[in-house]
């Protein structure tokens, strides 16, 4: 699945302009045309980075910057910060302020795509060396191997556990059964790839409020299992 990129800027020349570079190398483009617009958006949905221009109507580049890092739902979220102003001192008030990167009008395409592609490497690198991963009501302790649901300990399996977490560090990324059982169960001889359904329906009567209507493991008709970048 791609990555969802969310454009910030009141100029439409240059929204369009990232918007086509953008989802023609594959991702995913929302865009919003000021502070007020953004912060909606961001508060409704998941973001896997925002390209966001440092002086906007309503809310400014780095006051919104700022709240998206003050809130946990969002904090984690990879900014790039794009603007006209190319003083030092807008460099250091951006960067100060949250954002992973700085670029200045005008600018290459190629070098922002470039520089988003960076950014999201360095941010999936971080993310697989933290100990703790949260998701929705789910606490997945990397140390210890746990998993609990809001403060209830759940009881997994070594398999069921490595299947969750494979997923979840992944996230937003559907995987056929043959590339979780190449994943997961390495190394192991005749896992049938159907192996895979049952390690999900086992893993989704432990972490779904409603195993058949899941919020966290769910199914790509015809495709595979991943886990949904909004839980």
């Amino acid at each position: 699945m791609e990555n969802k990129i969310l454009i910030v800027d009141d100029e439409p020349d240059i929204v369009d302009l990232i918007s086509y570079n953008l989802k023609k190398d594959g991702f995913r483009v929302t865009t919003a045309s000021d502070g007020e617009e953004a912060l909606n958006k961001i508060r409704k949905g998941k973001f896997d980075l925002v390209v966001l221009d440092l002086m906007l109507p309503g809310i400014q580049g780095v006051e919104l910057c700022r709240i998206i890092r003050n809130d946990p739902k969002t904090a984690g979220t990879p900014i790039i910060m794009l603007t006209a102003k190319g003083e030092e001192v807008d460099k250091v008030v951006g960067l100060e302020s949250g954002a992973d990167d700085y670029m200045t009008k005008p600018f290459s395409a190629k070098e922002l795509i470039a520089r988003v592609k960076a950014v999201l490497r360095r941010t999936g690198e971080k993310a697989a060396t933290e100990k703790i991963i949260r998701i929705g009501k789910l606490v997945i302790n990397k140390e210890t191997f746990g998993v609990t649901k809001g403060n209830t300990p759940l009881e997994l399996s070594a398999t069921e556990f490595k299947l969750l977490l494979y997923l979840v560090e992944r996230r937003g990324r559907v995987f056929s059964r043959e590339q979780l059982v190449d994943a997961v169960w390495r190394g192991e001889a005749f896992i049938e790839p159907r192996t895979v359904d049952v390690h999900i329906r086992r893993l989704r009567t432990q972490i779904e409020d409603d195993p058949a209507n899941p919020a966290y493991l769910k199914t790509r008709r015809g495709v595979g299992y991943y886990v949904d970048v909004n839980s």
